[in-house]
């Protein structure tokens, strides 16, 4: 009997380490997203060339606390040419694929970092989402 009270007093201690009482210690992390509205639409580099292939995606961008919003909105016109830049300039196949798909976020997610910080001081952006992606 002493043993099995000893075996439930051990788990029980340990069930109350994942309790959301421990779980609401930490604060939360702020996280606020900014998007684009319209979606931006722009022409890739089809493999004929005798085609105009496009891509249209909705893209949010994911923002450490909400004091860097009108930052944000102030830099519009720069951030979305940066990503209309890097997405007209990409081949068919990296626009059609998954992989070229995330390559592709990725590079805009490291280009706008760096224009921010050229611009602001700090990168800003912790990450960019596709909310909607679709291509002809």
């Amino acid at each position: 009997m002493k043993q099995f009270n000893m075996i439930l007093a051990g788990m029980l201690f340990a069930f109350s380490l994942f309790s959301p009482v421990h779980a609401q210690e930490q604060p939360p992390a702020e996280v606020v997203y900014y998007g684009f509205d319209p979606d931006i639409v722009t022409n890739y580099v089809a493999e004929n060339r005798r085609t105009l292939g496009y891509v249209r995606v909705s893209v949010e961008l994911m923002l450490p606390n909400k004091e860097m919003l009108k930052t944000i909105e102030y830099h519009e016109p720069m951030i979305l040419d940066t990503i209309i830049g890097i997405l007209s300039k990409q081949p068919e196949q990296k626009i059609k694929s998954l992989t070229g798909r995330e390559e592709v976020r990725l590079q805009i997610l490291e280009q706008l970092k760096e224009v921010l910080k050229r611009e602001t001081g700090q990168p800003m952006i912790q990450d960019v989402l596709f909310t909607k992606y679709l291509y002809q």
